[in-house]
C-alpha cells in the first residue's frame, strides 16, 4: 500500500513539474506568431490574386510549414534561455499526441491534391478538414498542457461544424481568392486573439 501511495504521488509531482515546464514555453508568443503569420499569408493570397485551387493549396501548405518552423524556433529559444532540454519529456508527449491529427490532415490533403487540385470546389472541403484535424490535434495535445489548449481545440471543431452546417451554402459561393480571407480569419485571427488573451492573463514565469 505504502509503495503504491509513494509511486502515485511521485507520478503526480512529475506530471506537475512537466506541465509547469510546458506552460512556460512559448504559448503566448507561439499563438501570436501563428496568428500574425496567418494574417500575413491571407493578405499575400488576397493582394497577389492567388485564385487557382492548386496555388491556394500550395500557398497555405507553405504558410503552415513556415509557421511551424517559427514555432519550433521559439520553443528552442526559450528552452535555451531557461537552460532546459529542447526534446524534453513533455515535448515528446505533446508531439506524439498531436501527430495523428496532423498526419491525417496531411494525408487527406495529399489525396485531394492528387485527384481534384484543379477544382475550386475542393477549397471549402479542405478548410473544414484542416480545422477539424487541427482541433483534434490540439485536443489530444491538451491532455498534457493547460486546459485552455483543449478548449482552443474544441473551438476549431465548433467552427468547422458551424461552417459546414450553417454557413455552407453561402460559403460555396465564395471565390478561391475570397477564401484567403476565410483562412486569415479562422487561423490568423483566432490564433492572434488567443495569443493576446494568453499574454495578458498568463502568470508570468509560472515558476514551479
Amino acid at each position: 500500500m505504502n509503495s503504491d501511495w509513494a509511486s502515485e504521488n511521485l507520478q503526480v509531482i512529475r506530471t506537475l513539474m512537466e506541465r509547469s515546464v510546458m506552460y512556460r514555453r512559448a504559448l503566448a508568443p507561439m499563438t501570436i506568431l501563428a496568428g500574425a503569420l496567418g494574417l500575413v499569408a491571407a493578405a499575400v493570397g488576397w493582394f497577389a490574386k492567388i485564385d487557382q485551387a492548386a496555388m491556394f493549396i500550395a500557398h497555405w501548405v507553405s504558410a503552415a510549414v513556415i509557421i511551424n518552423a517559427g514555432a519550433l524556433i521559439l520553443v528552442r529559444k526559450q528552452a535555451v534561455n531557461d537552460k532546459e532540454a529542447f526534446w524534453s519529456a513533455p515535448t515528446r508527449r505533446i508531439t506524439l499526441a498531436s501527430i495523428p491529427g496532423f498526419a491525417s490532415a496531411a494525408m487527406l490533403t495529399l489525396a485531394i491534391v492528387l485527384r481534384w487540385a484543379t477544382s475550386a470546389e475542393v477549397i471549402p472541403w479542405l478548410i473544414v478538414i484542416w480545422m477539424l484535424f487541427y482541433g483534434c490535434a490540439l485536443c489530444a495535445a491538451g491532455f498534457f498542457m493547460p486546459r485552455g489548449i483543449k478548449l482552443f481545440g474544441w473551438l476549431y471543431l465548433l467552427l468547422a461544424v458551424v461552417m459546414l452546417f450553417v454557413l455552407w451554402p453561402q460559403w460555396l459561393k465564395l471565390s478561391v481568392q475570397e477564401n484567403h480571407l476565410v483562412m486569415g480569419a479562422v487561423f490568423g485571427g483566432v490564433h492572434l486573439a488567443y495569443g493576446i488573451y494568453l499574454h495578458f492573463t498568463e502568470k508570468r514565469g509560472n515558476a514551479p
